[in-house]
Formats: structure tokens, C-alpha cells, sequence
């Protein structure tokens, strides 16, 4: 299948899922340049829908990245609370985060350091797992754009490989772990198999 087929069956079903929908409708209102709805409240959409399971299963938030250079954590709480407010009727929390920032805090909660990200773009590169690393923004017309750096073949096939970039192993690890029992259907592939390794 192609790439352009991958992408017309990945925009299917996430789209299809109410929460995606809503928060790629709302979103604009933020008035944020460079925004993207990511992770788990997609590819774990998918996985929902390779496996039988109903929508929501196992999804415990939405992420929403975006990047503004205006690196206050002031700056970055009046987004949280201008979105806290757009989005609260929706049935998981969405988790807005200006990833011009995490560099200032990830070695904290991580344990490793983080170099300052370029953009949203640079941060989606940067997923524990390849299979995560998914954005879908809209442009100006409203229309669906999608960003997956590493394609789509791990992501339909039920694998989940790790992505040694930035997050250490025990985040990889920990996150294989909670998803592997929610998703019995995955298989995880050990740290040392990285994005440039190709499935046996």
C-alpha cells in the first residue's frame, strides 16, 4: 500500500473518533501558529480500531503540542487555561504543552537532558516509540494535515519499536509495558531495536 493510502486509512479512523474530531475543530480558536493533536489519542485510536475494541479504550488523554518561543511558564499556563475551558466537555483531558519548553524540564522528570526543540515537528520526532510519533493539525481551510516521520507500517502492524532519539529506556520500557496490557495484540520489540532496524 502506499504512502498516500496509509495516510487516507489513518486519517479514516482517527477522524471517525469524536474527541479527535472535536479537538482538530476547536483548536484554531487558540490562535496558536504551530499546533498538533499527538500520540496516544491517535495511534491508540487505531489500535482500538485494528482490534476490535470499542473507541476510548485505554486512552487516558489527548496531547496538544505547540511551540511558542515565549518560553514563561506564564505564557504557557494561559494556553493551558484558555484550552482547559475549550475542550472540558470532552471525555478525556487534553494535555497542552509548548514544546519550546520542555527542554526546561524534561531532565527532571526524565532523568536524561533534552535539547531545546526547533519545533513541533522536532518533538513528534522525538516519541518514545516509533509507532507514537503521529500529529495531525488543520490548515487555514480547516482541512486535516498529517505529520508521521517514521511512516505507518509499525503503526498497522501492531508493533511498537523504540525510538532511542531522546527518552531513555525505562520510559520506553514502562510505556511498552502499560500498553502491551491494555493491547495483548502488540508486540514489542526490545530497546536495542531502534527506527533504522527493519522487522524480522
Amino acid at each position: 500500500m502506499s504512502r498516500a493510502a496509509d495516510e487516507e486509512r489513518f486519517l479514516g479512523i482517527v477522524l471517525a473518533d469524536p474527541t479527535v474530531r472535536a479537538v482538530l475543530h476547536r483548536a484554531p480558536a487558540l490562535g496558536l501558529a504551530d499546533w498538533w493533536l499527538t500520540a496516544g489519542v491517535l495511534f491508540q485510536t487505531v489500535w482500538n480500531d485494528l482490534t476490535g475494541r470499542p473507541p476510548g479504550t485505554g486512552i487516558r488523554d489527548a496531547d496538544f503540542f505547540y511551540f511558542d518561543e515565549d518560553t514563561s511558564w506564564e505564557a504557557e499556563d494561559a494556553v493551558i487555561r484558555a484550552g482547559a475551558e475549550l475542550f472540558a466537555d470532552l471525555p478525556v483531558p487534553v494535555e497542552i504543552r509548548n514544546e519550546a519548553r520542555v527542554h526546561l524540564w524534561y531532565a527532571e522528570r526524565f532523568g536524561t537532558p533534552a535539547p531545546p526543540f526547533r519545533d513541533c515537528a522536532d518533538a513528534i520526532d522525538s516519541f518514545a516509540a516509533v509507532c507514537c510519533a503521529y500529529g495531525v493539525t488543520v490548515d487555514g481551510d480547516g482541512r486535516p494535515r498529517v505529520y508521521a516521520p517514521f511512516g505507518y507500517d509499525d503503526l498497522f502492524a501492531l508493533v511498537v519499536r523504540p525510538n532511542p532519539r531522546l527518552a531513555p529506556r525505562h520510559v520506553y520500557e514502562a510505556k511498552a509495558e502499560r500498553w502491551l496490557g491494555e493491547w495483548p495484540e502488540l508486540t514489542v520489540l526490545p530497546w536495542s531495536e531502534g527506527p533504522g532496524e527493519t522487522l524480522s
